[in-house]
């Protein structure tokens, strides 16, 4: 009997080991080889794998990023992902690479990127991987979430940043920026022959988070600092090419650096569900203002009457999960993007004075002097036209967002190409929105004229002008972070004036976004009356 129980169990044993076996031959093997075949049967060629590690150990080999010459800006573009412009010349602009398990197609194709945009399926998502690696940082918020899951949550915020929304939101984004504004005048008022020389890019930020924490959360940036600053953290630590293309992500182990994310996250989510609560107390002792509703106020009604009538949600989801995550999510995208797109473009107008005047005239001539409190009429901010082509051709040469992906959930067609399962497809935006074959000869150059007809005739392909992202899951506070641009730039260019420092080191660098290295230094004065 006892040597039949041995035998028994060895059998079981021996299943277990094959079936794991085999588990691991397709997942390692069979199914990137799938892939693979796939697209390499309609033509798609790039770099060879070596098993089991892909392309990685030529990926690893890219250069730490240096400063270069302002009077030869683009000069830093090659040294972002060497790795794409390398394979790119050696197999086009349509190209298939891999990190491990992982396949990736480099997608650069204009016609290929129009159907990606114009696809609707929620079987075109955002890499699972990314997800999972991310989700200290942001969760399964809108920016991460797939399927029912995002479709849900996009429903519930879009109506939150139409455009009859956000203009209610215009006195707190021009509070905000009068702080900002004293601050600087006070600089100035200390330097000698009334030029300050000030790093714009962290008190930017300190703006944009002052207004996401206002007009989202209904409170100050006092009050998110220790968000923002855990934040930051998170964000310097996960920004790392081997994190975005999925290689070595041990994030399970207890190493150090993990181990400094999860006491991260857990502090940050303890700080955000302060917030959350302490609204929800408020609610049960005061009741709620229609008039006086904030997206936190939105969110906590909308997911609670909601959530429970759609199906989506799988047993035991923790439905204040998805608040929070939510929350992470708008305190990262909304704080940081549109103070680096101000950043970027105050330091391009500093560069072409004549540009700057331009837009200053155009600001002064449009709002007579009236400048603050004027912005509640819509009609002239839409006037503006010279400061909205310099607000396009800033977010085409040094967007905030450096990539665009999407992971393939299920074998689609899109356009002419058969894309199967579990391919991610990866957009470069910067050497997208620099195609000289789209944008002309002059593409690398600061040209906001191009942009005189609207994006429609400013390149043969306005489908590969994303610097919002692209399809149905296109930035939700496009519209929000535009009026935003835009009123912080009316308001700091009728009062200063801008010319690039001498300290200044031109060196942008992959952060999640494209941020300065050594931030953007600057050389402010006042601007006189006469200067209008």
């Amino acid at each position: 009997m006892g040597v039949e129980i041995s035998v028994w169990w060895s059998v079981i044993l021996l299943i277990g080991i094959c079936s794991v076996i085999t588990r691991l031959y397709k997942k390692l093997w069979l199914g990137p080889q799938r892939i693979r075949s796939v697209l390499q049967k309609q033509g798609i060629n790039g770099p060879n794998p070596s098993f089991p590690f892909g392309n990685i150990s030529e990926m690893k080999q890219q250069q730490p990023p240096s400063a270069v010459s302002v009077a030869a800006l683009d000069q830093w573009l090659p040294s972002l992902f060497p790795y794409f412009q390398t394979w790119r010349q050696r197999y086009g602009s349509l190209y298939l690479y891999s990190t491990g398990t992982k396949q990736h197609l480099y997608v650069e194709v204009p016609e290929l990127i129009k159907w990606i945009s114009s696809n609707k399926s929620l079987d075109l998502g955002r890499p699972s991987y990314l997800t999972k690696t991310l989700r200290p940082m942001l969760g399964e918020g809108i920016l991460r979430a797939n399927g029912q899951y995002w479709a849900f949550q996009r429903n519930l915020l879009a109506p939150e940043f139409f455009q009859t929304k956000i203009k209610n939101m215009v006195g707190l984004m021009e509070e905000s920026t009068m702080e900002i504004i004293r601050k600087w005048e006070g600089y100035i008022t200390q330097s000698e022959g009334g030029i300050a020389e000030l790093v714009i890019d962290e008190d930017l930020k300190l703006l944009t988070g002052d207004v996401i924490s206002k007009t989202c959360f209904g409170s100050s940036y006092a009050q998110g600092n220790l968000i923002f600053t855990k934040l930051a953290i998170m964000q310097a630590t996960l920004s790392r090419p081997s994190i975005l293309f999925g290689y070595l992500n041990l994030r399970f182990l207890p190493t150090k650096e993990n181990k400094k994310i999860w006491r991260l996250q857990k502090e940050m989510e303890t700080l955000i569900l302060k917030i959350i609560n302490d609204r929800k107390a408020e609610n049960q002792k005061n009741g709620t203002d229609e008039n006086k509703k904030d997206l936190l106020q939105i969110l906590l009604e909308g997911v609670n009457n909601d959530s429970g009538e759609k199906g989506i949600f799988r047993k035991g989801y923790n439905v204040n999960q998805m608040i929070l995550d939510i929350c992470k999510t708008i305190y990262f995208a909304g704080s940081e993007s549109s103070g680096l797109a101000v950043t970027w473009t105050l330091l391009l107008l500093a560069l072409h004075p004549d540009w700057q005047q331009r837009v200053r005239s155009e600001i002064m001539e449009t709002f007579e002097n009236k400048l603050p409190h004027s912005f509640h009429d819509m009609d002239k901010l839409r006037k503006l036209k010279a400061l909205t082509m310099v607000i396009q051709e800033s977010l085409r040469l040094y967007g905030p967002g450096v990539t665009a992906s999407r992971e393939v959930l299920t074998d689609m067609k899109l356009g002419e190409h058969l894309l199967p399962k579990g391919i991610n497809m990866w957009l470069f935006l910067p050497m997208l929105h620099r195609d000289p074959d789209n944008w002309g000869p002059d593409a690398r150059e600061f040209k906001p004229e191009r942009f005189a007809g609207g994006v429609s005739a400013a390149c043969k392909y306005p489908q590969a002008y994303i610097p919002f992202g692209l399809g149905s899951r296109i930035c939700l506070g496009q519209n929000f972070a535009l009026l935003e641009i835009k009123i912080v730039l009316c308001l700091l260019l009728s009062n200063f004036s801008f010319s690039l420092s001498p300290n200044y080191q031109h060196c942008p660098v992959y952060n999640m976004l494209l941020v300065p290295k050594y931030g953007v230094r600057l050389l402010i004065s006042k601007v006189r009356k006469t200067e209008a």
